[in-house]
C-alpha cells in the first residue's frame, strides 16, 4: 500500500522538474557569443504544402533564390514598431543576400508578432522568434535554411550595428540564422564580434528606444520578464 503512494508522487514531482526546464537561454550572460537563443522551438505538425508564390527555402536553393530576390527588390529602410516605441534602420547594400533576407521576411509579415526574446544590459537586444507556435508554423512555410557569412565588406559591430545570430547547430562556419538578429547596444560597440556575424545594417532613429528595451527586467536565461513584442516591420522610403 505504501509503494502505491509513493510511487505516483514520484511521477508527479518528475513531471514538475520536466517542466521547469522550458527556459530559452542559460544565462551566462554571455557578451562575446551571440547564437540563436530559441533551442526548443514547438513542433509544428506536418501538413500537406499548399500552393504558394514562393518557393520553400533550403539550403540548397536560398542562395539562388536572393541571389535573384536581391536583384529585383531593392528597398534598404525598414521601421520596427515595439511596445517602447519606433526604430529605424537602414540595410546595407554590400551584404545583399542578408538584406534580400531580411527584406523578404519582412515583406512576407514573417517578423510581425515576434519577440525581442533575448535581452543583455549593456550588450544586445536580440529580436525575430518567439516561442509560439504559430512563429514556428510561420517558419515552417518559408523554410529551412541558413546564411553564410559576409563579413569582410568593413562594417563592424558599432552601437546601433544590426547583425544576424549564427545558428545553433555545430557550426564551424558561423552560419546564420536567418529569422533572427541582435542590435548592439553597448556604447563603444562590441567589435570583438567582427569577422564573426555579419553586420548588415545599422540604426538611425531609435537608438533611445533601443536603451528602453536593454533595460528591462529579465529571467536568468536573459529573456525579458514582460513580453518585448515587435509589433511591426515594415519597408519605408
Amino acid at each position: 500500500m505504501r509503494f502505491q503512494l509513493v510511487f505516483p508522487m514520484i511521477i508527479g514531482f518528475g513531471l514538475l522538474l520536466l517542466s521547469c526546464e522550458d527556459k530559452q537561454t542559460s544565462k551566462k550572460t554571455n557578451t562575446t557569443v551571440v547564437k540563436d537563443s530559441i533551442k526548443s522551438k514547438p513542433k509544428v505538425e506536418s501538413k500537406k504544402p499548399a500552393t504558394s508564390e514562393f518557393p520553400l527555402l533550403t539550403d540548397n536553393n536560398a542562395m539562388e533564390f536572393f541571389l535573384k530576390y536581391e536583384k529585383e527588390n531593392k528597398e534598404d529602410k525598414v521601421r520596427i514598431t515595439t511596445d517602447f516605441g519606433i526604430i529605424e534602420i537602414q540595410l546595407y547594400d554590400k551584404t545583399k543576400f542578408h538584406r534580400a533576407n531580411f527584406v523578404y521576411l519582412t515583406k512576407r509579415q514573417y517578423f510581425n508578432g515576434t519577440l525581442f526574446y533575448r535581452v543583455v544590459k549593456n550588450f544586445v537586444i536580440q529580436g525575430g522568434s518567439s516561442d509560439d507556435y504559430n512563429i514556428a508554423e510561420r517558419q515552417q512555410k518559408i523554410g529551412n535554411y541558413l546564411l553564410p557569412p559576409d563579413t569582410k565588406r568593413g562594417y563592424t559591430h558599432k552601437r546601433g550595428a544590426i547583425s544576424m545570430p549564427s545558428s545553433e547547430i555545430e557550426n564551424a562556419y558561423k552560419l546564420a540564422s536567418p529569422f533572427q538578429f541582435f542590435i548592439i547596444q553597448r556604447d563603444g560597440g562590441a567589435d570583438y564580434l567582427d569577422g564573426d556575424y555579419t553586420v548588415f545594417g545599422e540604426v538611425t532613429s531609435g537608438m533611445d528606444v533601443v536603451d528602453k528595451i536593454a533595460n528591462v527586467k529579465t529571467d536568468d536565461g536573459d529573456w525579458p520578464l514582460s513580453n518585448v513584442y515587435i509589433r511591426k516591420v515594415e519597408l519605408i522610403e
